[in-house]
């Protein structure tokens, strides 16, 4: 197998176990959050500890693998991984919402480095193969979308003490992802003397390109866990058991996953900004099938609809960016791309929370509206200024 295609194999299985402890942690981690939590409407601050872990350490994962390498850069994300897992699950243990959050931090840090999964596929990969390595590796997400869902329901009661061995559980994939990326083969970065030098970050994420790259990946992002994060929630309050929202969950994050084999494919024959606004197009759909009523029909559809909204806009955003900087670059860009979809999310999911709790599930998916119209409008600008930009080169 040639090394590029192993690369994305391996990519693709750790980016399966990473997204196993993530849906846990999605299933688990509001209801874990409410439980613990004296004021409610902070429920869902694990949730947002555990990005704000992620948005933090974004550059500095990026800059540490520019000289360390992809793959000891990888397994070091691992290891802390583990770390988190060891501390969420002391929380449960002892109570301490404190311990919980500090916990779901230490693993988003783990996540950052995961994030990075996508452009080390796309770094190895040729030219023309760019677009499917970022497509495939998006989906080895899918596994984490069946598996994630059954583990929280299988393990949630499993221990004497709820969520405990949900918790423990992710200990042991963190294991296995780092003896898998063991075999990965990517060389360290090596900028040639031709190569040019590299801009300043403002002047690179200055960009049209940039901007608009960014805007589709982190508002795609950020509406998909700002609705995601309060559905367990807000079926709960909608007197719906908690496996029918295991089951919404495991349907949205196939919904997220599963198009990663052809989206790829559809962005090198339709053109990433079709591919993008289709994704406003299914987004501003999941949010009429949500409006329209409480059912747990509702809420499935709605977070396919979703899922699949999320694929088509994160997958053209990260295409797209792969367009902005040079080889020297790549670390800088990369980094504060991640940073910023980190922080978006992060801001979500904390107001997913606050406005569950203050206005219920209907104005949380009104208040989505907005921000899906605006990565909208800014992918269109672009795509009909560039017919502009190249005559006049």
């Amino acid at each position: 197998m040639r090394t590029h295609l192993r690369n994305v194999a391996l990519l693709s299985s750790a980016q399966a176990l990473l997204f196993t402890n993530n849906v846990t942690l999605i299933a688990l981690n509001g209801l874990a959050g409410y439980q613990l939590a004296a004021d409610k409407s902070f429920a869902t601050l694990p949730v947002t500890t555990q990005i704000i872990g992620s948005a933090l350490t974004a550059m500095p994962a990026s800059n540490l693998m520019q000289k360390i390498g992809r793959r000891a850069g990888f397994q070091l994300g691992t290891l802390i991984g583990f770390v988190g897992a060891m501390i969420a699950t002391w929380g449960i243990y002892s109570h301490s919402m404190v311990l919980l959050c500090l916990g779901t931090f230490v693993l988003g840090i783990y996540g950052a480095f995961g994030q990075f999964y996508r452009f080390a596929a796309a770094d190895s990969a040729p030219a023309d193969f760019k677009a499917k390595a970022i497509s495939l590796v998006v989906a080895g997400g899918l596994v984490g979308g069946i598996v994630g869902p059954a583990l929280s329901k299988w393990t949630r009661n499993l221990a004497a003490m709820e969520f405990l061995a949900s918790y423990a559980s992710l200990m042991v994939f963190c294991v296995l992802t780092a003896l898998l990326l063991a075999g990965l083969d990517i060389p360290k970065p090596q900028i040639a003397a031709s190569d040019a030098p590299a801009r300043r970050l403002r002047e690179i994420a200055s960009q049209p390109v940039f901007i608009v790259a960014t805007l589709s990946s982190a508002l795609g992002y950020g509406v998909m866990n700002f609705l995601m994060t309060a559905t367990p929630l807000a079926m709960g309050v909608c007197g719906h058991p908690y496996d029918s929202a295991a089951n919404v969950i495991s349907a949205h994050v196939i919904a997220m996953f599963a198009p990663s084999f052809f989206t790829g494919s559809l962005i090198q024959r339709f053109g990433v900004h079709k591919v993008i606004l289709t994704g406003v197009a299914i987004l501003f759909g999941c949010t009429a099938v949500a409006l329209a009523g409480i059912t747990v029909a509702n809420f499935w559809w709605s977070l396919v609809l979703l899922g699949l909204g999320w694929n088509f806009m994160f997958v053209g955003g990260s295409t797209m960016l792969t367009e902005t900087y040079r080889p020297s670059e790549r670390a800088r860009a990369q980094g504060f791309h991640d940073l910023l979809v980190f922080m978006t999310t992060a801001t979500s999911s904390f107001a997913s929370g606050l406005i569950l709790r203050a206005n219920g599930w209907t104005m949380l998916n009104y208040v989505a509206i907005p921000f899906i119209a605006v990565a909208g409008a800014a992918v269109l600008w672009l795509a009909l200024r560039k017919p502009a930009m190249a005559a006049a080169e």
